[in-house]
């Protein structure tokens, strides 16, 4: 069964420790962590996911959307990452950065934004429990799903034996699909916080992707 992983991006943040307790059904918690350079939009730093890692029971997914990355894998890893996952584009040293997280006694993941040919991470994919299929341009919450990630998923099926992760306009009405290609984490963020009831958002993705 696919697992859930409610992106933050998507929540509250004036209430942000009820908005995570709301969504504990799921399976991992998703943070965008945004600079500003990388990506036009700042979101937040390493104090969110610290602050939150004693309200949640969950797999704490850190997903860092930033230049230089490996200048902070060492705070997100002692913040309470169960994941710390890298951009592609943003790194120098891929395969390095990847076992600097491995490092830290937890997972590594590497991340392809859509124009991306996934084919350009295939020498580094032993270094990589996750591969993470940007299927929105990364930035924003709410974009619609873009077609062309099914490709990327299907050929990660085929050559990767690790955990693919797909992020971007996931919804009720497309994660079968994902599912088929190959996924086994799917973050949704409007999709559940966007919903009065999150378990039951929760509960409509998990069986629509079966």
């Amino acid at each position: 069964m696919v697992l859930i992983a409610p992106s933050v991006l998507a929540a509250d943040f004036s209430r942000l420790a009820e908005e995570v307790k709301s969504v504990e059904s799921a399976d991992w918690l998703h943070f965008d962590v945004m600079d500003g350079k990388f990506v036009p939009p700042t979101t937040f730093g390493v104090e969110v996911v610290e602050s939150l890692r004693e309200k949640s029971k969950l797999f704490f997914d850190s997903h860092l959307m930033i230049e230089s990355p490996e200048k902070q894998i060492k705070a997100f890893a002692d913040a309470g990452s169960d994941l710390i996952t890298i951009h592609a584009e943003a790194s120098t040293d891929l395969a390095a950065h990847l076992r600097q997280i491995r490092g830290h006694g937890i997972k590594s993941g590497v991340s392809i934004n859509p124009p991306t040919p996934v084919e350009t991470i295939e020498p580094v994919l032993s270094e990589a429990d996750v591969v993470l299929v940007m299927s929105v341009n990364p930035g924003w919450g709410g974009q619609e799903f873009m077609e062309s990630s099914i490709q990327k998923i299907e050929w990660l099926k085929k050559n990767f034996s690790g955990t693919i992760e797909v992020d971007g306009g996931i919804t009720a009405g497309n994660i079968k699909r994902v599912v088929g290609a190959g996924v086994d984490v799917a973050v949704a963020g409007t999709a559940i916080f966007g919903k009065q009831d999150r378990a039951a958002a929760i509960a409509e993705l998990r069986a629509a992707s079966e």
